[in-house]
């Protein structure tokens, strides 16, 4: 039996500010700092064989900061942009509350969680789908069908992609699940890689 770990990086200054953040290169927050530490604590007695994160720091610094509390510093660490966050496109930046006064509470909705509809110049769901999955299925599934343990340290529409995959969550389904910052979660897999069961772990998720 194999283990997938999976994060949603720690609350970054652009979570906390309310704002679309998509592909911009932000710092972790003093409490997404935190949350990065107590997911440490709470990973100290799992064993991981690789570490897959997205190429934006608030991912990478989030792993970083699990390998230091949880003393994992001898595995690899991956990085790679097809783990990224959704882009945003023309949103990037703004603050979520003004861009809903602005064009309306359900097109904003629409934006945020709707399967396949891109914000402008950005992207959808389904686009980071159809770059999540094939890095997934080619760099990070057969790992796990070999028995290793993987941590995915990434963002909250790239992990709600593989969800949808892992899951068989359907693209209507799809908007009603959110992730958490900061809150490892574990899937375990048989040696054919069906999913066996879904938690998260620690408390008061």
């Amino acid at each position: 039996m194999s283990k997938l770990v999976c994060i949603r990086h720690g609350q970054s200054q652009w979570n906390k500010e309310n704002r679309f953040t998509g592909w911009v290169d932000v710092e972790l927050s003093e409490l997404g700092i935190k949350e990065a530490e107590e997911a440490g604590n709470i990973l100290k007695n799992y064993k991981f064989d690789k570490i897959f994160t997205s190429a934006l720091k608030r991912a990478i610094r989030t792993a970083e900061i699990i390998i230091e509390v949880a003393g994992f510093d001898s595995i690899e660490m991956i990085s790679n942009s097809a783990l990224n966050e959704r882009h945003y496109g023309d949103l990037q930046g703004l603050n979520k509350a003004e861009i809903g006064e602005k064009v309306g509470a359900e097109q904003l909705h629409i934006w945020r969680r709707s399967f396949d509809v891109a914000p402008p110049n950005g992207e959808s769901l389904k686009d980071t789908l159809d770059r999540v999955l094939p890095y997934y299925e080619k760099e990070i599934a057969p790992l796990i069908k070999e028995g290793k343990d993987i941590l995915i340290s990434a963002h909250g529409n790239s992990l709600r992609a593989l969800t949808m995959h892992i899951e068989g969550v359907s693209k209507e389904e799809i908007s009603d699940i959110n992730i958490p910052t900061g809150k490892p979660y574990v899937y375990e897999f048989d040696e054919s890689l069906n999913l066996l069961s879904k938690k998260y772990l620690g408390e008061n998720v």
